[in-house]
């Protein structure tokens, strides 16, 4: 797969990822019913922005910010069950939802690793 693909994808799959959060989030609720502590994994999304940011979306940089996302969404979910913010729902499921957007985000990672990796095989063989 070429670079570009590779970084395509990686911006589907990350887009995407926050799009399900968010609607999860808004619509359905992780943490218990919803409202204020599902707002935490606010932080997450921040980590996410912030990162792209400094990076300047480039692919080596973009991975990095992946991982440090899906670190932050784990921590999140962990977070609100020690403190008890999961109220009438169930544990399990708040550190099952939040390991599966950190899975989205850590493939996201990879995919921007491949094509930093790639990239990077361009510029060593043009050279």
């Amino acid at each position: 797969m070429t670079t570009s693909i590779y970084y395509s994808s990686a911006v589907a799959v990350a887009v995407g990822t926050v799009l399900l959060l968010v609607f999860g989030i808004g619509a359905l609720g992780i943490i218990g019913d919803g409202g204020r502590p599902d707002m935490l994994y606010g932080a997450a999304l921040a980590v996410g922005l912030a990162g792209a940011l400094i990076t300047r979306f480039r692919a080596d940089g973009m991975a990095v910010s992946m991982a440090a996302t899906a670190i932050v969404t784990v921590l999140v979910g962990i977070g609100a069950v020690v403190a008890g913010l999961h109220e009438d729902g169930s544990a399990f499921d708040v550190l099952m939802i939040s390991s599966m957007y950190a899975a989205l985000f850590t493939t996201s990672a990879w995919l921007f690793r491949r094509a930093g990796e790639t990239s990077a095989d361009r510029r060593t063989s043009s050279a």
